[in-house]
Formats: C-alpha cells, sequence, structure tokens
C-alpha cells in the first residue's frame, strides 16, 4: 500500500492550480487530472470519502478514496484503493496547507472519525470496553518512540480502568523495522493464549540484545519471544495470525506511522489527550 502511495505521489506534492467555484465534482476531476499525468497510473475510480471545513476562511480538505492500477513488474500490474487529501478554497486546489508559525500540516485535522468497529472488545488491552471514554492505537512494537509512548498510555489507562478502554491495532512498519512483522505476528498468537499484560511486557524488553530491528530471521525472533515471555509458540502457528487486517484499518483511516493515537473516535496528534480522560 505504502509502495502505491509512493507511485501515486510522483506528480510534485508542491504544486497548486487554480479553478474558480469548485464543487465536489470538480474536486474529483483535479484529482483524476492530477493522478492521470503519470504513464504509470491508470485511475479507475474517484470518490469523496469525508469533506470537512478547515480552520481557515472557506477552505475545505477532502479525503478522496482512489482506486487505480499500477505496475508492479514489466508485464503486470494489480488495483490499489488508497486515500489521498486535497485542500481547495474554491478557487485554489492545493495538496497541503502548513501553518506558518508551526510548520505543521493540516492533514491531520482531516482525518477520519473511528466507527464503532474499531472498538472490538479482541482489541482491548486495558480498562473497561463498556466505558464512555475510549482510545485506539496502532503502534510498531519496535518504533523506538513507541516503546516508551505506549507502556505510558497503558499504565495511565489501567490507573483509570473502570473509565477507560484502550484497543490496540498492530501497525509494523515493515520498511524501517522488517523486524516488527514477525514479532505482530507472535504478539497476536500470544494474544490468544491469555498472556496478562503482553503489550506491555512486550514493550517494556530490551529486543536489540536478541536481535536487530532491521532482521528478518523469524526463528531468532520466535526463540527471543518464547525466551523472554516464557512461551513455547511454533513457527506453524504464526502461519493462522493474521495482522493484515489490523494494518488495513490502519490504512482506512489513514495512519502512516507509528504511535497513532485516537482519543473518542478523533485522531490527537498531540498524543496528550488521553491524559485528560478518567478525571
Amino acid at each position: 500500500m505504502k509502495q502505491a502511495l509512493k507511485v501515486l505521489g510522483l506528480l510534485g506534492l508542491c504544486s497548486t492550480l487554480a479553478f474558480a467555484n469548485i464543487n465536489d465534482e470538480e474536486v474529483i476531476e483535479f484529482e483524476k487530472n492530477r493522478l492521470g499525468l503519470n504513464p504509470n497510473v491508470e485511475v479507475l475510480n474517484v470518490e469523496v470519502s469525508l469533506k470537512k471545513q478547515m480552520p481557515l476562511e472557506d477552505w475545505y480538505g477532502y479525503i478522496l478514496n482512489v482506486q487505480a492500477q499500477i505496475p508492479t513488474s514489466k508485464d503486470t500490474s494489480k488495483v490499489v484503493d488508497v486515500k489521498d487529501i486535497v485542500f481547495t478554497n474554491g478557487k485554489y486546489v492545493s495538496l497541503d496547507l502548513l501553518d506558518l508559525k508551526t510548520g505543521k500540516s493540516l492533514k491531520s485535522l482531516v482525518a477520519p472519525t473511528l466507527t464503532k468497529e474499531y472498538y472490538q472488545e479482541d482489541r482491548l488491552i486495558a480498562g473497561n470496553h463498556n466505558a464512555k471514554d475510549k482510545i485506539v492505537i496502532f503502534s510498531d512494537p519496535l518504533c523506538p518512540f513507541c516503546m516508551d509512548y505506549v507502556p505510558d498510555v497503558i499504565n495511565y489507562v489501567n490507573k483509570n480502568s473502570d473509565n477507560i478502554a484502550l484497543y490496540y491495532y498492530h501497525f509494523p512498519l515493515l520498511r524501517i523495522h522488517p523486524a516488527a512483522g514477525p514479532l505482530s505476528q507472535i504478539m497476536e498468537v500470544a494474544k490468544h493464549k491469555n498472556i496478562k499484560d503482553l503489550e506491555l511486557k512486550v514493550y517494556e524488553i530490551d529486543w536489540d540484545k536478541y536481535f536487530d530491528s532491521k532482521s528478518t530471521d523469524t526463528n531468532k525472533i520466535l526463540e527471543a519471544f518464547n525466551k523472554e515471555l516464557k512461551t513455547n509458540i511454533t513457527l506453524e502457528e504464526l502461519k493462522k495470525a493474521n495482522i493484515q487486517k489490523d494494518i488495513n484499518m490502519g490504512e482506512d483511516v489513514m495512519v502512516q506511522g507509528t504511535p497513532t493515537i485516537f482519543v473518542n473516535g478523533k485522531k490527537d496528534s498531540t498524543k496528550e489527550k488521553y491524559q485528560t480522560l478518567g478525571k
């Protein structure tokens, strides 16, 4: 999916185009024409997924569902479904808007709101499933920031366990940490063995003494996990572990990095709002 985004993004992210009286259909046509400039991309369909007013006069952010066919090799291709964001004020279209003072992109303000399907009880790792306040985290167990951040969130929820629900989704960044893929699969298998505080334990272990984050040696990763967690998970069991659904659910709400946290359905770019819950 990230490769598809890279192919679709070859058209230049700094350009802006001027139009008069842009409506939804014109935004869709703009996107088709923009992506169609790439000879390697055949745009099959574009639809508006979300339209949201920005904290700027007359500016709106759009999330667009794009279906396109891209090459995978010299003789083969595949159909991909990706999401893209554009902004318009009815006169101009821009592929990004940056805050002049902070330099931060306003794309985070266009993030989709989570639906109830993200609050599945089998994804609960701490707190009370019936709590009003709900947190969802997409994370990579070998992401350095995640390794510091996720335990803090878990411990906070454990201290307010009656009032907050915390749900965890695997989102390994395979290009940066290939070893996170097998480790996430092992975690998925271990979860069904009812290991207490599994995620907290995994994030607090120093995996560097066993394998490099760029390792693709599943045997070594599994051996380290079994040693640290006192389990006896086998390679055969890993074949049944499916983390792709978690990844897909992350991509559906435009998760691109880790950790990504949603508080009561809304993406929290500050990553600090969870600390206001349970009080």
